[in-house]
């Protein structure tokens, strides 16, 4: 059931810097608002998958089995989410323009924004395993059907989500400009960027579960 608890805790989860917040504030500082908006959908939308496989109990025979859990399609989405994170992370420590505003050039579409958000969050394991010890915590038996409240609980941490995500980006927009006029600052930020790609491309590679 929605609580207090639940909002707090999953404003918590929300707010922790991960892959999908690293890549709303890169395009903010690269594109703009409008693109960080995009990107905010894509890494919200990426969550819906996830969010399918625990409604439809398919988390649950993953955590009752081992053997399921480690089967070849688990371990498929993993190495297939470590892959583009490290392509993200070369493909970012090797666009030296990336920063650079040019309004000849074509903007980025919106629909390739969002896609590139909506793989980073699919490809992420570690959401199934998130909504498999999360949400069932907060499920009342005493409530409407397990299902709807499973639905109604990941409706509201997706809004969550996506709230958080464009104030993130509306933030790195703030600073846009004095990154642009900086190339130190730049270089710096590139850097960092495909650096943390790349460790969370390696922690996922690692991760035992």
């Amino acid at each position: 059931m929605l609580s207090l608890d639940f909002l707090i805790t999953s404003l918590i989860v929300v707010l922790i810097p991960g892959s999908g917040v690293i890549l709303t504030i890169s395009t903010a500082l690269v594109a703009g608002k409008r693109a960080s908006l995009f990107t905010a959908i894509g890494c919200t939308a990426g969550i819906v998958p996830h969010l399918l496989a625990s409604v439809l109990g398919l988390s649950a025979i993953l955590h009752t089995s081992a053997l399921a859990f480690q089967g070849l399609a688990f371990q498929g989405l993993k190495h297939a989410g470590v892959a583009y994170l490290l392509y993200l992370a070369y493909a970012t420590w090797r666009d030296r323009s990336a920063f650079a505003v040019d309004t000849s050039a074509p903007a980025a579409s919106a629909g390739g924004l969002v896609l590139k958000a909506c793989l980073l969050n699919i490809l992420n394991p570690k959401l199934t395993i998130f909504f498999l010890a999360f949400l069932p915590q907060f499920i009342s038996h005493d409530g409407p059907s397990p299902a709807m409240q499973m639905l109604g609980l990941s409706g509201v941490f997706m809004a969550m989500t996506f709230a958080v995500f464009v104030v993130y980006g509306l933030l790195a927009n703030l600073f846009r400009k004095t990154v642009i006029e900086s190339p130190q600052v730049q270089n710096w930020l590139r850097r960092s960027f495909a650096a943390s790609f790349a460790a969370l491309g390696l922690n996922l590679a690692f991760a035992q579960h």
